[in-house]
């Protein structure tokens, strides 16, 4: 007997209690099942609460609803709610009357004998402190779910700063884009007339300028910021409301008159006198009708903090939604970063090319205007003729045609370097 595993569950919707024998490694859906056979809750709205407020994990087995040890075990509950309501609002009946305690609530001036009175007052004793055990399991159970409102509301606010955060650096990688573009159109505009242009780069600049501003609408996060900012006001005022503390404070002044009376009745010899049950019917009433006033406070606060609950895992996919338009308008303003960075050096390349291309020509046709008279030798009369072979192989004529070609040969091996720099530069901007 001492190894056998039962379960309690305190079913929020009808404040009953249902016990469970549980199998040996039993699994929690096992459980679920069983639990919707007796209550009527389907295994998919079950929600099943520790009186931490965690919920059961599904992949491990049922026994982890139950305590270690025997001290404590039958005390133990788990807090069944239903995910598909979020208004719990009875009715909810107060536990049944044995036969002989309603006898003299039905009649409390009726006259019994002491002995007979004793064991009539114990059930009513036991009656009222059951009354206040069933009160404080339900605030019990309210106060669980509280705990798990408060799990979900850090998580919500978790994902709300992450949104927040990726919003404020969107916001300036797109201030720091705008600013980019508008500079390089500026300074490309002002070198078209000398320099290189391109109306097809042209034209998908400002595209980009048109796609960053639509970038922008990703960034706006005020109306997830206002409900989230109003439900977490909500939610502090319900941490704050008298109706989150315990409220049975009549109930156990109630609970202990009855015991009082119980052990004055105790005392009494038991003689042939006979007395009524009117002192004890009155605690009976005030009793009921305390826990009925406090229920119907439990149940309304309650109520309000399973729709907050809703609320918060309403919104949970919509900031999740919002995150990942964040990224999306993020990584496309990236790559029109890098696309322009990556077109603003092809321009640079193609501008050091042609650089070096005009400064080669110019040099060459500097230097082949100097010797080309040298060349070809003149006459008398300043007319040009063709010279016989014989006339061609002066000296001073061979070395500086030889001069020319090195020359030549010089500036040759200067645009090649060149050429390999811009080639080196070009290879290390894709590298990095």
């Amino acid at each position: 007997v001492l190894f056998l595993q039962i379960v309690h569950i305190l079913n929020m919707t009808s404040a009953k209690i249902v016990s469970f024998l549980l199998h040996p490694e039993e699994s929690l859906h096992s459980l679920q099942n069983r639990i919707e056979f007796e209550t009527g809750i389907s295994t998919g709205n079950q929600e099943l609460l520790l009186e931490t407020g965690i919920c059961l994990d599904p992949r491990k087995p049922a026994s982890q609803c139950v305590i270690d040890g025997v001290r404590g075990w039958d005390s133990y509950m788990v807090y069944l709610f239903d995910k598909s309501k979020t208004v719990y609002d009875g009715p909810f009946a107060s536990r049944s009357l044995s036969d002989c305690v309603n006898y003299i609530v039905q009649d409390s001036k009726i006259q019994l004998p002491i002995p007979q009175l004793r064991k009539v007052w114990a059930e009513a004793v036991h009656y009222v402190i059951g009354l206040k055990e069933d009160y404080s399991r339900l605030f019990q159970g309210q106060r669980a779910a509280m705990l798990s409102l408060l799990r979900y509301n850090a998580n919500l606010i978790k994902m709300k700063n992450n949104m927040v955060s990726a919003s404020q650096q969107l916001k300036a990688k797109l201030e720091f884009f705008h600013q980019s573009i508008r500079l390089d159109l500026e300074r490309y505009s002002d070198q078209m007339a000398y320099g290189i242009s391109s109306e097809k780069m042209l034209k998908a600049w400002k595209e980009m300028e048109e796609k960053a501003s639509q970038c922008a609408q990703a960034e706006d996060i005020g109306y997830l910021d206002e409900q989230i900012m109003a439900l977490h006001t909500e939610i502090v005022e319900l941490q704050k409301s008298p109706y989150a503390r315990r409220q049975g404070e009549v109930m156990e002044s109630l609970e202990q008159r009855a015991i009082d009376l119980y052990k004055q009745l105790k005392t009494r010899p038991p003689d042939h006198a006979y007395s009524d049950s009117t002192d004890m019917v009155k605690i009976i009433v005030q009793t009921v009708q305390s826990q009925d006033r406090v229920l119907k406070e439990l149940f309304g606060h309650l109520s309000k903090l399973l729709g907050c609950k809703q609320k918060i895992i309403d919104l949970l996919p919509e900031i999740e939604v919002a995150l990942n338009n964040i990224k999306e308008a993020d990584n496309s303003v990236m790559q029109m970063q890098g696309k322009r960075q990556r077109e603003i050096w092809h321009l640079l390349k193609i501008a050091c090319t042609q650089s070096s291309s005009r400064s080669l020509s110019s040099s060459l046709e500097g230097t082949a205007s100097t010797p080309a008279a040298t060349w070809l030798p003149q006459s008398s009369s300043g007319n040009t003729a063709p010279h016989p072979l014989s006339s061609l192989a002066a000296p001073e004529d061979g070395e500086n045609f030889s001069d020319v070609i090195q020359e030549n040969v010089n500036y040759l091996e200067l645009f090649s370097s060149i050429l390999q720099e811009v080639r080196q530069e070009q290879n290390c901007m894709m590298v990095s």
